[in-house]
């Protein structure tokens, strides 16, 4: 960790990590400590909502909002948008609200990440979220303040802050993955996956069985949760257990009554019942996190509801994705960022000095990575690792690999670098049959209609010249300790 982090944090001591909250309910009065909470009443479901969402979840500076009064649903039931930004994703992540973002990834990799040793979840008879149980014929998700997002979806999308958990058939491990969910009738609803998440292995082994998979999606969670359920987690993990580790306690879950899955004990709103390989509907479309209508319609195994558990006054954790970059780039980049760091040092890439997923690609598509360079090939090895660590080979389309004077979290600056430092027909190469999915507005229709979900990778060396670096030009900007001196001196004249 940099000195300048440890200076922020508070003299020579990194930052302390410490969750402030358990449930959606304890992170909303942080939020409102932070004096970032607003709450809209009466904005409609079928509209207003979405509206109103694209426009904060586009601006860092926009507060948390909750919809309440939300017309024609019962009083009481909320929905809740835009819970990263601001001081608040510091917050959520349990650091000190000064950090940059770039700070933030690499404080919560050095003080979250490495060395986290997962506590197991702990089973309870009750919580909150048995306050209401709905089965047979009082089932009715379409009663709860579901937006239309987009004006050009398909249906209500129920799961868009939400996770689904499921149960690996062959090897019994937990995993909580997030997919978009939407509400097919009032007993059932659809999502999609794409071909190689974790929840679609665990789905793919249960149609290979004949078998109907147990399931339950938990609408309204705590952030911290659902982040991790939405991050590059590795296989065989359960995200339940990794919340415990950040907390230093183990997490309190509940069974289903119908499924045996357990969930939060103090979740807003949980969603039981059973996906059969046989019984589809058309789900889609979609507007998606690469910003674009993609994955079109298609038939998609639909879950058939057993029961739908809530608290009083239940609040569904609403997080769709927009044109980026928005709310989902935000979060996604500040995770996404310290676990692809994490992984090229496991992979043995020395001098690491920072990664960054860009948000203008959705956090997948245009990475970033600063070395300081040791050897002749040390570029190319960052890249190409970059490029097809777990995290990274998802999606991807572009990995720049710049010297370590870099800020990769600036863009203008990565694209400086990239700019000056590189020549095309020399410092690019390029990796194909990469894995992809179907939301990649790029693919040709020959290969969407054939389901060849794969693409092609740049690994962009915009470093200085190893063998020459010394005689690369000077750069013409103010060296650290001159910034520093004129912010001391000048600052005020800033605006």
């Amino acid at each position: 960790m940099s000195k300048e982090l440890k200076k922020k944090a508070g003299g020579t001591t990194e930052p302390t990590f410490q969750l402030p909250y358990e449930d959606l309910r304890g992170w909303i009065a942080e939020a409102e400590k932070l004096g970032e909470l607003e709450v809209v009443k009466g904005a409609t479901w079928q509209k207003e909502i979405g509206l109103a969402a694209d426009l904060m979840m586009h601006s860092d500076a926009s507060p948390c909002v909750i919809f309440d009064d939300v017309p024609g649903c019962e009083k009481g039931h909320r929905v809740l948008v835009n819970f990263f930004g601001g001081k608040r994703k510091n917050m959520t992540l349990g650091f000190p609200t000064d950090l940059t973002r770039l700070e933030l990834s690499q404080a919560f990799l050095e003080n979250s990440l490495r060395d986290m040793k997962p506590i197991p979840h702990e089973e309870v008879a009750d919580g909150p979220i048995f306050e209401n149980i709905l089965t047979g014929e009082d089932i009715d998700i379409t009663k709860f303040p579901t937006p239309q997002w987009h004006a050009h979806d398909g249906g209500r999308y129920i799961g868009t802050g939400s996770y689904n958990v499921t149960r690996d058939p062959d090897e019994n491990w937990l995993n909580a993955g997030t997919y978009r969910v939407m509400i097919q009738d009032k007993k059932s609803v659809g999502f999609y996956i794409s071909p190689g998440k974790h929840g679609r292995i665990h789905r793919d082994k249960f149609e290979q069985r004949g078998e109907p998979m147990p399931t339950v999606i938990v609408v309204g969670g705590d952030p911290m949760t659902f982040l991790l359920a939405c991050t590059e987690v590795p296989y065989g993990v359960c995200e339940f257990d990794m919340v415990g580790a950040l907390r230093g306690k183990a997490m309190k879950t509940v069974r289903g009554k119908f499924t045996g899955i357990p969930f939060p004990a103090n979740a807003e709103l949980v969603i039981e019942g059973f996906v059969h390989p046989t019984k589809k509907k058309k789900e889609g479309p979609f507007g998606e996190w690469t910003g674009y209508y993609a994955s079109d319609v298609r038939d998609e195994p639909i879950l058939e509801i057993k029961a739908i558990y809530h608290r009083n006054n239940p609040i569904i954790l609403g997080c769709p994705p927009l044109c980026p970059p928005d709310e989902m780039a935000r979060y996604r980049a500040v995770m996404r960022s310290a676990l692809l760091k994490q992984e090229i040092e496991k992979a043995g890439v020395p001098d690491i000095t920072a990664a960054w997923c860009h948000e203008s690609g959705g956090a997948r598509m245009l990475i970033g990575v600063s070395i300081k360079q040791r050897y002749p090939g040390h570029v190319k090895q960052a890249g190409h690792v970059a490029a097809m660590c777990h995290v990274g080979a998802y999606a991807g389309k572009y990995v720049v690999v710049v010297d370590d004077d870099i800020d990769v979290s600036n863009l203008e600056e990565l694209m400086w670098a990239m700019s000056t430092r590189s020549d095309p027909a020399t410092c690019i190469d390029i990796i194909t049959n990469t894995w992809s999915t179907p939301l990649d507005p790029r693919l040709t229709p020959d290969d969407r209609e054939k389901g060849n979900f794969t693409n092609s990778r740049a690994i962009i060396d915009a470093c200085r010249p190893f063998h020459w670096r010394d005689k690369f030009p000077r750069v013409n900007k103010l060296s650290p300790e001159e910034l520093l001196e004129a912010k001391q001196k000048f600052g005020h004249l800033l605006r």
